[in-house]
């Protein structure tokens, strides 16, 4: 069995190595360099260092071109997401505010520990601590949205002129431009979901200490902020893109789909962690066990870096037509993978049966 020691060293070095990951991505999009503008000399730094032009097609003005579309769409997204922030912020205030009131009301804010429902002959933290760290989490969920959103826009609208303008030297080059910038988006998204995720656990544990009834009831509006912005950036920005009419989605499809999957992540997570509390595991307080859901995910990063590694580096693009079967093989692979990955985890972290609890009515779960 996995001890709680690594389990406490696993789960965070995976955070960090797909973080770590993401930056490498971004660095070798930024290898394919854009227009640099000097003061006297103007531009003087050319994306198409190819001594070759096109008949009839000056390279130096596409490049410039293409970087003052990309400079005007990196400002209309970016100015609209601050403007849509400045109303989250308020949403989030006002929608922590009620989340307050009504879980602190139903105890009439008591500030008294009471029996535990499932762990018997031990007491809970009070109500008005769920109702304070309840809110925390969802605060938590909904900044960790947030940033989602932006750094998915951010990459989207740097690596956009970089990807066209490397499609004039082949499709492979635009194609591996293209994966390792949408490979930054999805390698933050999960690595700081997780990360966010393991440290709030940690963090509330110093408070609730062996009360994981109340300390992952809490944690579960970690799940409920980032859903709540990704409603905001999914739905408000499709509307505001479709409105604009220009022509690229970023705002709904990129900054959205980052706060929604990151929403669906969080959700997930949250609610495996909740119904493992209430677990035979979770009263006899098995830390390894309770955080299976987070080692699966780690063990997901792993996955997927392994399964960039063959899109980007392993195996080349050379037309067009070898483009489906290369994300054909990507999942595949990563199928194949992160099978064996789950079965390898279920093993080492969780014991060969155990019980769930659900209102009264117990149900054993086995290994085999």
């Amino acid at each position: 069995a996995l001890s709680e020691g690594l389990t406490q060293i696993v789960i965070p070095l995976a955070s960090l190595v797909g973080i770590g990951f993401a930056l490498l991505q971004w660095f070798l999009v930024s290898r394919v360099k854009l227009l640099s503008q000097d003061s006297s000399n103007g531009y003087k730094q050319k994306l198409i260092e190819s001594d070759e032009e096109e008949e009839g097609i000056n390279n130096l003005e596409i490049s410039i071109k293409c970087t003052e579309i990309q400079h005007a769409i990196s400002v209309g997204a970016t100015s609209f997401l601050f403007t849509e922030y400045k109303y989250l912020g308020i949403f989030m205030c006002v929608f922590g505010a009620i989340i307050f009131l009504f879980l602190g009301s139903v105890k009439g804010f008591s500030t008294k520990s009471e029996p535990c429902t499932y762990s018997q002959g031990n007491t809970c933290k009070p109500a008005l601590a769920n109702a304070i760290f309840s809110t925390i989490a969802f605060l938590l969920g909904a900044l960790t949205s947030v940033l989602s959103g932006y750094l998915g826009m951010k990459i989207a609208t740097y690596a956009n002129a970089r990807t066209t303008l490397e499609a004039r030297k082949g499709v492979g080059k635009a194609f591996i431009t293209a994966f390792r910038s949408g490979a930054v988006m999805g390698f933050l998204l999960a690595a700081n979901g997780l990360l966010v995720l393991y440290v709030s656990i940690n963090l509330f544990k110093l408070y609730y200490g062996d009360d994981w009834e109340g300390l992952y009831e809490s944690i579960t509006g970690y799940g409920l902020g980032g859903s709540s912005m990704a409603l905001f950036g999914r739905v408000g920005g499709g509307i505001y893109t479709k409105a604009a009419d220009v022509g690229a989605d970023l705002v709904g499809d990129i900054a959205g789909m980052g706060s929604d999957l990151f929403g669906s992540y969080a959700e997930s997570s949250c609610a495996a962690l909740f119904v493992a509390s209430i677990s035979s595991f979770g009263i006899s307080h098995e830390f390894t066990a309770m955080s299976y859901p987070l080692l699966i995910s780690s063990m997901g990063i792993v996955v997927c870096l392994i399964t960039t590694l063959f899109a980007t580096d392993l195996f080349e693009i050379k037309k067009v037509s070898d483009i489906e079967p290369s994300l054909k093989r990507q999942l595949l692979i990563s199928t194949v993978l992160m099978t064996a990955g789950i079965a390898v985890v279920s093993f080492f972290a969780l014991p060969s049966k155990f019980t769930l609890f659900n209102f009264g009515t117990e149900k054993e779960v086995k290994n085999w």
